[in-house]
Order: structure tokens, then sequence, then C-alpha cells
């Protein structure tokens, strides 16, 4: 095959993989909410709490698996570009043989877990009743987290994420009628989340069949434990992660109380949910960087980065731009009659969508040193990451809650990313770093622009759904236009490129 039709091929692929992703946390995002809402009116805001703590205490457990993920697939794209099936085979081995150990360890410490955490709840929530929660949701943990991951791993880096999206799909939504229907016929919370865990053990199950009808795995072959060697550096980049994900809802489950976590909760759910979408625009171009870092193809690689850097700034700053200045507006209707806490938090909503951007901006030059396999080489940076995050936020929560928990993981954030771009750029691209701050300074630009013009608008009076929507079409046409504008001025390469591509994946062989 010509190099002109494999890279139609990737573009292709990495096409239909954005379409099913974004298909995929539509709905996650869609029932997400209807979840929520159905929880919080009829249990209240500190049942939400609660679930949502134990879920990200959980995910401290869930880091046992970090690192292999990363690792397996950077070890899998030269293999599969190859076609060699002796390799793959030893590294799924490699990869089931490690998740086999994992799985031992988290169901140690789940139940180590369910003895302890209880005593942190005492005040508001029997003890019997926090420690069987905790053992419902670790089910639910185990079937999302553990079945299937080394199969997830393989698709992945085959460019078939679509696969996994599709299964996804069809499973949450699942979730979503039977939670309802348990909700609304008075079912407790313990059986809700039973339910929840039953139905995600589907989608590993419909995996693993997939995988072993597609790939023909040998599992007489030797297990290649040297292909994943750098598991461990890799757990520090994975381990990050975790924190920035977790960390304000552990510290404040610690040093606040539980409807301040229902108070954070609803707004992370709907920034998430916003970082989820933005993330459909990179789901299987990490699998495309791996195939190009295999195959040497550098010049394509400078150029397929540069434009993917248009894609995210672009974006981005569209997607928490607009959700700095809606969400707050859109959770106090979302909230609309649950009085037991104020959910009114304008500039934690802010900070929450400006950490959002932060990851997001991130993510082409994570892309690139995962598909390297340079995990031993920013090793230090997850760490310090992690640090950051975990002594700013202890510090700061007490005086200022919400806030201070957020303002630790934006100072982690902006390490983060600012080591990931200089990383890449230095050692993988090996170009000048400055292309990565022009594409910051722009949008910073463009974000004080669409501010300035939306103040001198008249203040708009959100009451209902309908009303927010039309403001947020507003906002949302005005921070288009000015980015857009700004696009036209900065990016005419990339956009004439952009344009290339898409009809080069829309061609039929």
């Amino acid at each position: 095959m010509e190099k002109s039709e494999v890279s139609n091929v990737r573009s292709k692929k990495a096409l239909i993989n954005s379409i099913s992703s974004l298909l995929s946390q539509l709905v996650t995002i869609i029932c997400g909410f209807v979840f929520t809402r159905l929880i919080l009116s009829q249990f209240g805001s500190s049942y939400n709490g609660i679930t949502s703590s134990i879920t990200q205490f959980l995910n401290c457990v869930i880091l046992l698996r970090a690192g292999v993920g990363g690792v397996t697939r950077a070890a899998l794209y030269k293999p599969l570009a190859d076609g060699d099936n002796n390799q793959i085979s030893g590294i799924v081995n490699a990869t089931q043989q490690f998740m086999k150990k994992v799985s031992a360890i988290f169901s140690i410490l789940l139940l180590a877990f369910a003895i302890v955490y209880p005593l942190m709840v005492l005040d508001e929530f029997d003890y019997w009743f926090s420690f069987s929660l905790v053992i419902i949701l670790g089910i639910s943990t185990v079937a999302q987290n553990y079945f299937g991951i080394t199969y997830q791993m393989l698709i992945q880096a085959d460019q078939r994420q679509y696969i996994y999206s599709s299964l996804t799909i069809a499973t949450t939504i699942l979730n979503t009628i039977v939670a309802a229907i348990l909700i609304l016929s008075g079912a407790t919370i313990h059986v809700v989340k039973l339910g929840s865990a039953i139905v995600f053990i589907i989608n590993p199950i419909i995996l693993n069949l997939y995988v072993r009808k597609k790939y023909h795995i040998n599992k007489n072959v030797a297990v290649n434990n040297t292909a994943i060697s750098q598991r461990w550096d890799a757990f520090a980049q994975q381990a990050a992660a975790f924190v920035n994900n977790n960390t304000d809802v552990i510290v404040l489950t610690m040093f606040a109380n539980i409807r301040e976590v229902s108070v954070y909760t609803v707004y992370y759910m709907v920034a998430n949910g916003l970082r989820r979408i933005e993330e459909t625009l990179t789901n299987g171009i990490d699998a495309a960087f791996g195939n190009m870092i295999a195959k040497k193809e550098e010049d394509l690689l400078r150029t397929n980065v540069k434009l993917m850097e248009f894609i995210v700034f672009s974006s981005a700053g569209f997607v928490f731009l607009c959700g700095a200045l809606l969400i707050e507006p859109f959770v106090m209707v979302y909230t609309k009659g649950i009085d037991d806490i104020s959910y009114s938090r304008i500039w934690f909503g802010v900070l929450m969508c400006l950490n959002q951007y932060l990851f997001c901006v991130r993510l082409p030059y994570q892309m690139l040193v995962e598909a390297a396999g340079h995990f031993k080489q920013t090793r230090n940076g997850a760490i310090v990451e992690c640090v950051l995050n975990i002594v700013i936020s202890v510090i700061l929560v007490i005086k200022w809650g919400l806030i201070g928990v957020t303002i630790g993981t934006f100072c982690a954030l902006v390490y983060r990313t600012t080591q990931y771009a200089i990383y890449s750029s230095t050692h993988i691209l090996r170009r000048k770093i400055w292309i990565a701050g022009k594409n910051v300074l722009i949008n910073i630009i463009e974000a004080v622009i669409v501010i300035f013009i939306i103040k001198c608008m008249p203040v708009w009076n959100v009451t209902g759904y309908l009303s927010w929507l039309i403001y947020a079409v507003v906002v949302g046409m005005i921070t288009m236009f000015v980015i857009g504008a700004s696009s036209f001025l900065f990016y005419r390469s990339e956009i004439s490129l952009l344009n290339q591509k898409f009809k080069n994946a829309l061609k039929r062989r």
C-alpha cells in the first residue's frame, strides 16, 4: 500500500473513531444528567455526595492498573503495523497476566476500604449502610475497569476505538433505563447501584468475544514482559491523571462535608462532560501518531501534530469559554427545587472549566509522549504534578473550600501541561517551543474579546431551560464568530490541510 493510501486509511479510521466517541460521550453525558437528577430528587444531596465520594475513593485503587494501558498500546503499535501476530499475542498475554495479579490485590484493598470508609461519614450515615454501598460500588468498579481492559487496549492501538464506543453506548443507555425503573419504583440506593454493576458486566463479555474472533490471540505464546517493562514508569503518568481527577473530592470529603461534595460533583459533571466531548476529537489519534513514529515518518508527524494543535486549541477555546459563561446558570436551573445546600458558585464554575481546558490542550503533547513510549523520561514531571495538587489543595481547602481545591488542580495542570509541551517539542517533534505558546496566547486574546462583548450586553435573566438555551445560543454564536475570525487570521494553512484531510477521509477507496 502506498504512503498516500496508508495516510487516507489512517484519516478514515480517525474520523470514524472520533464520530463514534463523540456519540458515546454525548450518550454518557445525557444519561449522567438524567441519573444524577433522579438521585438528587429521590434521595437528596447527601446520597449523591456519598456515592460520588465512594466512587472517587475507589478510583484510588484503580491506580493499580494504571500504567499498563498506555504501555500496552505503545508496545502494540509496531507489531500491529507489521502484522506480527506472535508479538501481539506475547504482549496481550503479558498484560493479561499482570491484570490478574492486580485484580486479586484490588479485591483485598476493596474489603479494607469498605471497613475504614464508613468511619469517615458516621455523622450522616450508618456504618453498615456505608459498608455495603462500598462493596456494591466496588463490584461495579471491577466490572468496568478490570474485565476486558487488555482487549480494550488492543482495539484502541489498532484504531478500532469505535467498537468499544458502540458497546459503551449500548450499556450506558441500558444502565440508565434499569436505574430509572428501579428508582421510580422506590428501590433503595443499594439496589439501584447493584443493578448498574450487573449491566456493566455485559460490556467486557462482548468485547472478549469480539477480540478472540478478530485477532486470534495465541495463549501459548510466551508472555513478553519486556514489551511492557515501562509499566511502572507509566504508572506515574496515570497517577498524575488520577490526582487531577480525584484529589478534589477526596480532600473535600476529608476536610469539608458530603453536601459540598455533591455541589462539586454537579459542576464537575457539566465541566467533565464538556471535556469528554472535546476528547472525542483526539480519540484514535494517538494510534495514528504511534503508527507514524513506528514507520519513522517524522515530517508527516510534525504536520499532523500542528493540525491537531489547531483543532484542539480552537475547539477547547470555544467549548470551555462558553462553559465558563454558562455553567453556573445551567446548574441553578438543573438543581431547581434542591434546597438542602446552595449550588450557586460562579467562580468555582469558571475555575472548573479553566482546569478542563488545560487538561484538553495538553492532549496532543501527552499523546505524542505515550505514542513514542517515553514514559520513563517524563515520569518525574508526573510526580511533581501529584505533589503540587495534593499540597496546595490541602492548604487552601480549609479557608476557601471548593475554590481552594480547584486552585490546587489548576497549579498542577499548568505545570504538567507546560512540561508535556516542552518535552514533546524538544525530544519528539524537534521544533521550537514557541509554537505551543502561540496557541495559548491566541486563546487568551479570543477570551478577552468574547467576555468584553458579552459584558456590554444587557443582563440576561435565566429562569428555566428555555431561557438558558437561548442565552447559550447567543453566547455560542458570539464565541464562534470571534474564534472563527481568529482562525482565518492565524491558522490558514491548517484550515486548508484539514479541509483536504476531510475530503480524503470521505473518498471511497
